[in-house]
């Protein structure tokens, strides 16, 4: 018995070190949370877990990622915002490499308290910050500095025939996203996108 408190004891411990490794964090979006890293630094620079499936399932996000997107892009870039339809629906985990970038995220799930909504933060190589974004959200992003690096963990692999998206100034949404407007720098196929209004989805919300 007493062995098998010790070892008790000794996983209780890990536990507790591994949530105090990142702080994960709802917001106004059911569902969308924003992961901080707890970050070690000293004179030779700093260490941090990026990833952790355990303290991702504590949390209650418990994803299989199968395939990891890089991108880069210049100061001024507007991308998306993009969706994949179901059953090719994508959950992603965002975070940046290098610069700094406006993240937005929209709720597009029927029957979500925040159906409509959207919510928008700075992610940087600086503060390390990343984005949790559930399946059912259209996701897009400005760069805000002269370059960025991101990178994203998706849990289902890219389907170009189910792909989908909001147009990105739609003036319903209202998203100010942080660039001057003879700065911006937005593809031909983003530029055709529907608005909300029009959007085709087929997410439905489960709480």
């Amino acid at each position: 018995m007493q062995y098998k408190f010790y070892n008790f004891a000794a996983n209780l411990s890990h536990v507790i070190l591994k949530l105090i490794i990142m702080d994960i964090i709802n917001t106004e979006l059911p569902g969308l949370k924003i992961i901080v890293p707890k970050v070690f630094g000293d004179a030779r620079g700093y260490f941090f877990e990026s990833y952790n499936e355990n303290v991702m399932a504590g949390a209650g996000i418990k994803i299989v990622f199968r395939q990891d997107n890089q991108s880069f892009s210049k100061y001024g870039v507007i991308r998306g915002l993009h969706f994949q339809l179901n059953p090719y629906s994508q959950t992603k985990l965002i975070r940046v490499l290098e610069g700094t970038i406006y993240d937005v995220v929209l709720d597009l799930r029927k029957g979500s308290p925040t159906f409509g909504k959207w919510f928008g933060l700075e992610l940087s190589a600086e503060n390390k910050r990343q984005v949790y974004i559930p399946q059912g959200f259209a996701h897009g992003f400005s760069v805000l500095s002269e370059q960025t690096i991101i990178l994203y963990k998706c849990d289902n692999f890219y389907h170009p025939q189910s792909e989908g998206g909001v147009l990105f100034n739609d003036p319903a949404l209202g998203i100010d996203w942080k660039i001057d407007a003879g700065k911006a720098i937005i593809s031909d196929k983003d530029k055709m996108l529907p608005t909300f209004d029009r959007v085709e989805t087929n997410f439905d919300y489960h709480a």
